[in-house]
């Protein structure tokens, strides 16, 4: 099976499409995180809803739960430098 994300040359299989698909959604999760983390920390301040528990923490709001979330979802961007470190020896 080749894995789009993963540089394998080998040929993929009709019936491949939905895996490299999942391959590519786990790789788009931490970048799109990160980007609403700065998204909504340059956007200003944050929304009626929100005030309530604004100064509680600095590590309190939306921008920090996203680069949470970003770090979260790095598993598959390390198994793909780590298949590539291994492949290049």
């Amino acid at each position: 099976m080749s894995h789009a994300c993963c540089g394998e040359s080998q040929v993929a299989a009709p019936g491949d499409a939905p895996r490299r698909a999942v391959d590519w959604l786990g790789l788009a999760a931490a970048p799109t995180f990160a980007l609403m983390a700065v998204w909504t920390g340059l956007s200003g301040p944050p929304d009626m809803m929100c005030m309530a528990g604004q100064g509680a923490s600095p590590f309190s709001g939306m921008p920090t739960m996203y680069l949470l979330m970003s770090g979260a979802h790095l598993a598959p961007w390390l198994a793909l430098v780590e298949r590539r470190r291994s492949g290049a020896r």
